[in-house]
């Protein structure tokens, strides 16, 4: 945390901390705002920082304290995926949190950005530290599920702009790349942009539940720390997560940039290019 609040008041933002789960501790960094830019999720769980608590119960913590505070404008992130009925507890969740928002009574904008990468992803900069230190990359999930990465420029170009953009209220939209890809193909472009040979490994459903499962117990009754992988994301890891980029990218004046171009730019500024 001291590292975002050193990072926003860098560019002139006043830090309030607060916690989405205490209620109290939001109404006085809403107190003469004109609008609510929601980021709050989490992808592993531990203690009270559930799917649930975070996603659903912090969610309709800020929706109240922005009605409390007078503030009309709501802008909200959910994720790629989310939908009736899913199948995970991730996207069930931000499911309910984009209920609670579309009822609020509030001009709202809800995104759902499909895997978002940059300087500081777990995504992408997980592979690039494997493909470093192993001859082997390990696949999980289905072979054949496609996403769509989404660039974290593009996002917050998206979120910046819909604040002033009246046709954004009351709408819903995809935040996506511009191509579905496996994550094998994903890798491939990694591997591209850095000039290296691995062997890909797609690791077997069971083999993966169980690392899961272990992970999950070492990390959060042991470490009482998030698990780097759970079952939940081995569910999302299962099916396709795509969108329509096109309605998005119209309105708000976004360029869709080729996944091996943006993760080329950052990378090469992290001076990773050439390194083994």
């Amino acid at each position: 945390m001291p590292r975002v609040q050193e990072a926003v008041s860098h560019w002139g933002a006043d830090v309030h901390p607060g916690d989405v789960l205490a209620a109290a501790s939001l109404d006085g960094a809403l107190r003469g705002m004109d609008a609510v830019i929601h980021l709050v999720g989490i992808i592993s769980e531990v203690g009270e920082s559930t799917f649930e608590n975070v996603h659903t119960r912090g969610t309709g913590n800020l929706l109240a304290a922005a009605q409390r505070a007078g503030v009309r404008r709501f802008v909200h992130m959910s994720a790629l995926g989310t939908r009736p009925n899913a199948i995970s507890r991730y996207h069930q969740t931000k499911w309910a949190a984009e209920e609670l928002v579309r009822d609020s009574g509030l001009d709202y904008t809800i995104f759902r950005p499909s895997l978002i990468y940059g300087p500081e992803d777990q995504f992408i900069n997980l592979f690039v530290s494997i493909i470093r230190v192993s001859p082997v990359v390990p696949l999980l999930g289905s072979p054949c599920a496609r996403f769509q990465p989404v660039s974290v420029e593009a996002v917050a170009a998206a979120f910046a702009r819909s604040l002033g953009e009246p046709k954004a209220m009351g709408q819903t939209y995809d935040l996506c790349g511009p191509v579905a890809l496996t994550l094998s193909e994903i890798v491939d472009r990694i591997l591209d942009v850095l000039g290296k040979r691995r062997f890909k490994l797609h690791v077997p459903l069971g083999l993966e539940r169980c690392q899961a499962a272990c992970l999950e117990f070492v990390f959060r009754r042991l470490l009482r720390k998030a698990p780097p992988l759970n079952r939940d994301q081995l569910l999302m890891l299962q099916e396709d997560n795509v969108g329509n980029p096109v309605p998005t990218n119209e309105l708000f004046g976004l360029r869709p940039v080729p996944l091996r171009e943006g993760i080329a730019r950052y990378l090469r500024k992290r001076n990773v290019m050439g390194t083994t």
